[in-house]
């Protein structure tokens, strides 16, 4: 059986207890939840009306499809009571070709009764399409969906309530966060009138590394980092809402939120001797808790030559991009994909890795030069191709704002357009890029450090923010 390269204690640790980054708002309902309580607002009865209580959902996925259960039971303080169970079912079809994936999701059965001041809504139809497609990249994964819906509802009193909504969902997962906001438009229409809703929500989950000074004086270190994993919801609800003759009845909006408890973990606390007072400390000592690099001396030696063959794999363990063991039983050893590497060094399938997921090649066909000095070039392309990112360039035949623009070679000149857009990087004093010099090893460690801040709080902001306040 082929098995996980380990990456470090710290990271087959983190990942048994959280397999993976997920974030989706609940259900369709605008609604959002913690560890404990699930809340959402209602309209059938022609204002909002506020419900909260206990949802338990469960997942089932075999071969391409995944099943997803919803079981809401909801009150509030005027004893109004809300049930709701829904199952949706999603066809995924993966395009190995495209490196994409895509998921079509209806309602597979459903079941819903409000009581509402003694009056009861029982869901009668329900119709729902979605459809998503996502972009899978080395770094990170980003999704897009659209939805359709109707629902109608007959009430104890005889009448019929007909919801229609639509809307979309966007979002992204890497191992360091998640994030998907929904945006959706519903129309309610009963003997009241026709009242418009808008639901924003998001759910983001994040982990952020955060430095923790240790005070005492006489201990044989000053302080170390954690990794904070934090998730929470955040929502809002707009709506406008007439009566049969045309007049406003009434507007407004309406918030949730919800937020859970944040996850610490500790981590290896770094003791080398010549970081002191120099300007990438806080960088290297990250990258060295994490496991990213894993120096067995005293020494960084920050101000000499990165290399390709470690900065690659700093990149691929900074993203947690997984590898893959050699079978055990495996009697020849594994024959290299460049004749300058070695298939018996511990980190060589990371390179073989990054190399299969298009992040970086050889300078040749056959070497891969491991040693060579890392360029500015080099290393911008590979963070940019490791965010998929590199496709967001202008057309061919475009000019970056650097001084040095004809220097840019042209394999690296999208990652340098789009890694300045981003803020991964940025001109010297003179706004030159500087594309052949070569980075110490201080230097590539805060450029993988600002790659994990975007991975960690860019992306957060473009994805829930962004949407949710600009749009």
């Amino acid at each position: 059986m082929r098995q996980l390269l380990p990456i470090g204690a710290f990271f087959i640790f983190f990942f048994l207890i959280i397999p993976s980054a997920k974030a989706a708002p609940p259900d369709f309902n605008g609604g959002v939840n913690n560890e404990y309580t699930y809340e959402e607002y209602v309209f059938l009865s022609g204002k909002p009306v506020k419900f909260s209580g206990k949802m338990i959902l469960t997942e089932r996925e075999q071969k391409d499809q995944l099943t997803k259960t919803y079981r809401f039971t909801l009150t509030n303080d005027q004893k109004d009571k809300l049930t709701r169970s829904v199952v949706y079912t999603s066809q995924l079809k993966e395009r190995t070709d495209k490196g994409q994936t895509t998921a079509q999701t209806s309602v597979k059965s459903y079941s819903e009764k409000i009581v509402i001041n003694g009056v009861t809504y029982t869901l009668d139809d329900y119709q729902f399409s979605q459809g998503i497609v996502i972009d899978n990249r080395p770094a990170s994964d980003y999704y897009s969906g659209n939805m359709v819906g109707r629902k109608i509802y007959k009430t104890s009193t005889g009448e019929l309530i007909t919801v229609q909504f639509n809307g979309r969902n966007v979002g992204y997962k890497n191992f360091w966060g998640a994030t998907e906001t929904q945006l959706i438009d519903y129309e309610i229409t009963s003997k009241q009138g026709t009242f418009f809703i808008t639901s924003k929500v998001s759910d983001s989950k994040t982990k952020e590394l955060k430095y923790e000074p240790h005070d005492p004086s006489y201990s044989s270190f000053t302080g170390g980092h954690a990794i904070i994993s934090s998730r929470n919801m955040i929502g809002e609800y707009s709506y406008d809402m007439d009566d049969n003759a045309g007049r406003k009845s009434e507007q407004g909006t309406v918030d949730v939120g919800e937020e859970m408890v944040p996850v610490i973990n500790r981590l290896i606390v770094p003791k080398f001797r010549d970081l002191n007072g120099h300007w990438a400390k806080d960088d290297i000592e990250r990258l060295y808790s994490l496991g990213v690099f894993d120096e067995k001396s005293q020494f960084f030696s920050p101000n000499t030559p990165m290399n390709r063959y470690q900065f690659t794999v700093g990149v691929l363990k900074a993203a947690d991009i997984r590898v893959l063991e050699q079978p055990k039983n495996q009697q020849k050893p594994k024959k290299a994909i460049f004749s300058d590497l070695d298939p018996k060094d511990p980190d060589y399938l990371y390179i073989e890795r990054a190399v299969q997921k298009g992040i970086t090649s050889g300078v040749s066909s056959t070497k891969f030069m491991p040693k060579s000095p890392l360029t500015r070039a080099q290393a911008v392309t590979m963070l940019v191709r490791a965010l998929g990112l590199e496709g967001r360039a202008p057309a061919p035949g475009y000019q970056t704002s650097y001084g040095d623009n004809n220097s840019i070679p042209k394999w690296a000149k999208d990652s340098v357009y789009v890694a300045t857009e981003i803020g991964l990087v940025y001109g010297d004093g003179k706004n030159r890029f500087n594309p052949n010099q070569t980075m110490t090893r201080a230097q590539a460690s805060a450029l993988i450090t600002r790659f994990l801040h975007f991975l960690e709080k860019d992306l957060k902001q473009n994805y829930r923010d962004d949407m949710l306040f600009f749009q």
